[in-house]
């Protein structure tokens, strides 16, 4: 599946730009020009990136657990809406099985998805861990902190959700859908691969520059193979299982071990 063409498409190229660009301001586009701000703050603020935190999953209602789980929830779900409207548009093509399945997101390969993506996840984990602890070193990144919550019987459902819910959101939009839109407006392999791992970049530049150079070089990867395998979904299980290990990690090791910065 080399390639992995965007396919024909009835729709004119005005309307499916058009679509695009609305897609991303309501997600991940979105999500890029408020990390850049946020960057620009901390790069502005006196002292350095590494004694300045990013946080990833915080309390919404601190000394509330119940409402602080309702927060949490309505928070995880919100973020799948995008999902839902990719999966909208592309029913619009007319092809039979579920729209997502154009872009391999579907329940017909499970065992091929979760051990490409189990594989996959344990080659980028360990190099992005390293990664990050070097560029922190370095002081272009901020101490990223995985979650902040209460110690409630919720805790590790949530950020297993939250995982879930990044994995799905990110390999949907911004490797499935966007590289189809791309193909079908005409925009070269190179081009299209540039602005995919660009974006994905974008969204972590709160992070620090070695959130934006190590999330791009993920992008990268994760297009070529999403192009060998034509499928998202070991792309959603490699994501979510590094997500899984650094926020379930990071809630059982912060503090215990003298190489893991906290905040």
């Amino acid at each position: 599946m080399a390639g992995l063409p965007g396919g024909d498409s009835t729709l004119p190229r005005r309307t499916l730009r058009a679509e695009l660009l609305i897609v991303l301001a309501l997600s991940l586009g979105a999500s890029g020009v408020s990390s850049l701000i946020s960057f620009v703050g901390a790069a502005t603020r006196p002292g350095g990136l590494k004694d300045q935190a990013a946080t990833l999953n915080a309390s919404h209602a601190p000394g509330r657990p119940w409402l602080d789980l309702a927060w949490q929830l309505f928070g995880i779900t919100t973020a799948l809406v995008p999902v839902f409207l990719v999966a909208y548009l592309l029913m619009r093509e007319g092809r039979a099985g579920g729209a997502l399945r154009l872009i391999g997101f579907d329940r017909e390969r499970p065992a091929f998805d979760l051990g490409r993506g189990t594989g996959l996840a344990a080659a980028i984990g360990g190099t992005g861990l390293a990664f990050y602890l070097a560029a922190r070193a370095a002081g272009f990144n901020l101490t990223v902190v995985p979650e902040s919550l209460p110690d409630v019987w919720w805790k590790v459902p949530v950020l297993i959700a939250s995982a879930l819910q990044n994995a799905v959101l990110e390999e949907v939009v911004v490797v499935g859908y966007l590289l189809r839109r791309l193909g079908q407006l005409g925009w070269t392999p190179a081009a299209a691969l540039a602005a995919s791992a660009g974006l994905r970049g974008s969204y972590h530049l709160y992070q620090g520059i070695g959130g934006l150079v190590g999330n791009m070089a993920m992008g990268v990867v994760f297009v070529l193979l999403y192009r060998r395998w034509g499928r998202v979904g070991p792309l959603v299980a490699a994501h979510a299982l590094i997500d899984i290990v650094a926020f379930v990690g990071y809630a059982l090791l912060a503090g215990k071990v003298s190489w893991l910065p906290t905040a």
